[in-house]
């Protein structure tokens, strides 16, 4: 009688933006359609479709490394109002980093995994696990992702 208590919202009411369609939802047939809350803001989908609004199936949340290592698109670096900026498809996701050192450090880290992944396509019988460079990115990789 004090107070309020923040509620979740309903599943309806969630929404997420995409750069070429503005707002979307996530479709009631999605196995994610009652989840009312996400770690991360952010959500990959396979499909996507219009019917009366346009709505998202096959999608499951991503958090930030994931993304940036991951996503597509180049990422930047770059100063903004004295906070340094790791920034992905033309700067419409952006994400602050601690320092310019660690903006600096996972760009570094993504342009050694593209260029990695570019060599096991040129020599698809490489196993990335077994030779030191591979192992070192994915290994620092793993060790990001699960301790971010």
């Amino acid at each position: 009688s004090t107070g309020a208590v923040r509620m979740q919202p309903k599943a309806e009411e969630l929404k997420f933006v995409t750069k070429n369609d503005g707002y979307v939802h996530i479709h009631p047939s999605s196995v994610n359609y009652q989840t009312r809350h996400f770690e991360s803001p952010y959500l990959v989908y396979h499909e996507k479709i219009k019917t009366s609004r346009v709505f998202i199936r096959d999608c499951s949340m991503v958090s930030v490394y994931p993304l940036v290592l991951l996503g597509g698109g180049q990422v930047r670096t770059q100063l903004q109002h004295g906070h340094f900026l790791i920034s992905l498809d033309d700067g419409w996701i952006r994400f602050q980093a601690a320092s310019h050192q660690v903006a600096e450090l996972v760009k570094e880290l993504r342009c050694e995994l593209d260029q990695l992944l570019q060599d096991k396509i040129r020599n698809p019988s490489m196993d990335l696990c077994v030779c030191p460079r591979g192992s070192r990115i994915i290994g620092m990789i793993v060790k990001l992702v699960t301790t971010q």
